[in-house]
C-alpha cells in the first residue's frame, strides 16, 4: 500500500520554504502607502493549495505515466509558448516582454514555468534513450533540439531570465548523464567567446585555451572546425549584438558593472535592493517593517526583489536559514537522483534541481549585484501563479521517483 506522502524530507521541506515565501509575501505587501501588492498573498495561497493538490495526483501515479505523457505534454508547451509571441503579455520589471498568456487584457498564466518542467521530461526521455552518454557535438542535436525549440521562441518574447534557466537546465542534465567536462567546456565556448569579446586581450587568452581544449579533447576534425568556426564568429558579432538588445537590457548590463551610472533608472533597482539587505544587519529590522519596503522605494518587492524584503527585515539569520532550506532541498532531491530506479527517473531528478538551483543563483545574485538584473524569480518565494503551481507539479513527480526509487540509477551517482 503507498503511502500518502512518499518522500516527507522532501515534502517538508518544500512546504516550509513555501509558508516562508508566503509570509514574505504578505509582508512584502505591507507598505506605508496601500497598493494592490497587498492582496496578492490570498492569490499566493490558493496557488499554493493547487500546485499541492496536483503534487499528490501526480505523486499517485506512476514514473512510467509520467514518462508516457512526456512528449504529449513537451508538445503542449511549445504551443502555449508559441501563442504568447501572438497573444502575450508583459508585467513588473519585464512589462515589455510577452511572456504571459493573456486574453482580453487579462493574464491567465506563464507558459515557460510548465515549459521549464516537460522540457526536463523531455531530455531525461532522450538522454536515458540511449546505451551510453554523448561522447560528441554530433551525439548532442537530439538533446539540443529539445532544449533549443523553447529557448528560441523565449528569446523571441524576450525573457533572458528564463532563457538562462533553459540553458542551466541543459547543461545540469548533460554533466548528471554522464558526458565529459571537456565536451561540456567546447559547447559553451561560443558563449564564453561572445562575453570575452568585448576585449581583446582576454578573447585572445580565451582562444588559446579553446585550441589546447581540443588538443586535449580530439574531436572530429569537423567539429573541432565548427568550434573555432562558432568562436571567431560570436567574438565578431558581438557588437552586433550588443546593438540588437533593448535598451532597458543594455542598461541593466552596464549598471552590473556600476549601478552608480544611472541611479534614478537602470541602476535604482539594485542601489535600493542593496540598502534594503545591507539595512537588515544581524537580526533585521523585523516582520513587515523593512523602511525601504514601506516606502516603496524597494521596486517589485514581492516578485523578482523578494530576496531584498527577507534580508531588510529577517537579516542575515533570515536569509542564512533561506538559503539552508534550499540547499537541504537540492541535497535531498541529488539524494533521490542517485538512487532512482533507472535512467530517466535520475535525470528528471536532477533536471528539476537544477531548475530551481539557477534561479537561487541568478536570483541571489541580481539582488545582490553579483549578477546582472535579468527578472529571474525565486522559488516558493516569488509572488507568481505559475511558477507557485509549476514548482509543486514538479515536486509530485519528485515524489514518485523517491516513492518507486530503491537501487541506483544507471547513470551519475556520486
Amino acid at each position: 500500500m503507498r503511502r500518502i506522502v512518499a518522500d516527507y524530507p522532501l515534502v517538508i521541506t518544500a512546504l516550509l520554504l513555501s509558508i516562508f515565501g508566503v509570509a514574505m509575501v504578505y509582508s512584502a505587501g505591507q507598505t506605508d502607502t496601500p497598493t494592490a501588492v497587498a492582496r496578492v498573498y490570498k492569490s499566493q495561497i490558493v496557488w499554493l493549495g493547487i500546485g499541492m493538490l496536483g503534487a499528490y495526483g501526480i505523486s499517485r501515479s506512476s514514473v512510467r505515466f509520467i514518462e508516457w505523457v512526456t512528449l504529449p505534454a513537451y508538445i503542449l508547451s511549445i504551443l502555449l509558448l508559441a501563442a504568447t509571441l501572438v497573444i502575450g503579455s508583459g508585467a513588473g520589471t519585464a512589462a515589455s516582454t510577452k511572456s504571459w498568456l493573456a486574453i482580453g487584457g487579462v493574464r491567465i498564466g506563464q507558459p515557460s514555468e510548465l515549459a521549464k518542467l516537460t522540457v526536463v521530461l523531455m531530455l531525461a526521455h532522450i538522454l536515458a534513450a540511449r546505451k551510453e552518454p554523448p561522447r560528441s557535438l554530433l551525439d548532442l542535436w537530439k538533446p539540443a533540439l529539445a532544449v533549443g525549440l523553447p529557448w528560441l521562441i523565449i528569446m523571441l518574447q524576450p525573457d533572458l531570465g528564463t532563457g538562462i534557466v533553459f540553458i542551466g537546465i541543459f547543461f545540469g542534465m548533460l554533466y548528471w548523464s554522464g558526458v565529459a567536462w571537456p565536451l561540456l567546456l567546447l559547447l559553451g565556448s561560443p558563449v564564453v567567446s561572445l562575453i570575452l569579446s568585448f576585449s581583446t586581450g582576454m578573447w585572445g587568452a580565451w582562444f588559446l585555451v579553446l585550441l589546447a581544449l581540443i588538443l586535449y579533447y580530439r574531436p572530429y576534425l569537423i567539429e573541432g572546425i565548427v568550434l573555432l568556426a562558432a568562436n571567431i564568429a560570436t567574438g565578431v558579432v558581438a557588437p552586433i549584438l550588443w546593438e540588437k538588445l533593448a535598451p532597458y537590457q543594455q542598461n541593466r548590463l552596464k549598471v552590473f558593472l556600476d549601478p552608480a551610472a544611472d541611479p534614478r533608472a537602470s541602476g535604482y533597482h539594485v542601489i535600493q535592493s542593496k540598502i534594503a539587505i545591507g539595512s537588515g544587519g544581524l537580526f533585521g529590522q523585523g516582520f513587515t517593517l523593512g523602511t525601504q519596503k514601506r516606502l516603496a522605494f524597494l521596486p517589485e518587492q514581492h516578485t523578482d526583489f523578494i530576496f531584498a524584503v527577507l534580508g531588510e527585515e529577517m537579516g542575515f539569520l533570515g536569509v542564512t536559514v533561506a538559503l539552508t532550506l534550499f540547499l537541504v532541498l537540492f541535497l535531498r532531491i541529488t539524494q533521490i537522483a542517485g538512487r532512482a530506479n533507472d535512467s530517466y527517473s535520475s535525470l528528471v531528478a536532477f533536471g528539476l534541481m537544477a531548475s530551481w538551483f539557477v534561479h537561487v543563483l541568478v536570483n541571489v545574485g541580481m539582488t545582490l549585484n553579483l549578477m546582472p538584473i535579468t527578472g529571474i524569480p525565486l522559488p516558493f518565494f516569488s509572488y507568481g501563479g505559475s511558477f507557485m503551481l509549476a514548482s509543486w507539479l514538479a515536486i509530485g513527480v519528485l515524489m514518485r521517483i523517491s516513492g518507486e526509487g530503491r537501487g541506483k540509477a544507471a547513470f551519475r551517482t556520486s
